[in-house]
C-alpha cells in the first residue's frame, strides 16, 4: 500500500509540476499579448532624426558631447557613431573595418532617418591620435586644430564625395566642453 501511495504521490507531484509549468506559460504568453497593442501603438520614429553625430570614445567627454548636443535642441534627436579618434578613427588604414562600419552607419542612417546633415565631432588630447599617427600633438594647441582639422576636412571631403547631399559640420572639442568650428 505504501508503494501504490508513493507512486500515486509521484504521479500527483509530476502533474502538479505540469500543471505549474503551463500556467507560468500561460500567464508569460497573456502578458506578452498584452504588451502587444503598447508595441505596436507606439509612433514610428523613423525619419524624425536629421543629424548624425561621430565623436570620440572618450570617457572624460561624454557629458560635454550630450551637454552640447542638449544646447543645440537636438536631445534625443540624433544618431550617433563613436569611434575612437572620430574623424581619424573613420580613416585610419590601421583599423580598415571602422571606416567600413563609419560608412555603412551613414548609409543606414540616411535610408532609416533620412539625415540631413553629419557633425564630425573630434577633440582635443585624443589619444587616439596619439595611438595612430605616433606624436603628441596636444602640447601645442595651436599645432593640434591643424592636425584634427586635416583629418576632419578630409573626412568632409569623402562625405561630400559619397553623400553630396549631406551639410557636414566639423568641431573640436576641448577637454572643457568648450566647441571650436573647423576646416568650414
Amino acid at each position: 500500500m505504501n508503494q501504490a501511495t508513493d507512486h500515486h504521490h509521484g504521479c500527483c507531484q509530476g502533474e502538479h509540476s505540469s500543471r505549474r509549468g503551463f500556467l507560468k506559460l500561460a500567464t508569460l504568453g497573456a502578458g506578452v499579448t498584452l504588451m502587444a497593442p503598447m508595441m505596436m501603438s507606439r509612433p514610428a520614429r523613423a525619419g524624425s532624426v536629421d543629424t548624425l553625430l561621430l565623436s570620440c570614445m572618450d570617457y572624460r567627454l561624454m557629458g560635454h558631447v550630450a551637454d552640447y548636443m542638449n544646447a543645440r535642441n537636438m536631445q534625443a534627436k540624433y544618431d550617433h557613431v563613436i569611434l575612437a579618434g572620430a574623424s581619424l578613427g573613420a580613416l585610419t588604414d590601421k583599423k580598415p573595418a571602422w571606416g567600413e562600419a563609419f560608412w555603412d552607419h551613414v548609409a543606414v542612417a540616411k535610408e532609416l532617418h533620412h539625415i540631413k546633415r553629419l557633425i564630425v565631432m573630434d577633440h582635443r588630447d585624443c589619444g587616439a591620435y596619439r595611438v595612430f599617427l605616433g606624436v603628441d600633438v596636444a602640447s601645442d594647441p595651436a599645432k593640434e586644430a591643424e592636425v584634427h582639422g586635416q583629418y576632419l576636412v578630409k573626412l568632409k571631403d569623402m562625405v561630400k564625395e559619397r553623400h553630396p547631399d549631406l551639410e557636414v559640420e566639423l568641431l573640436l572639442m576641448g577637454l572643457d566642453g568648450k566647441v571650436e568650428t573647423l576646416g568650414a
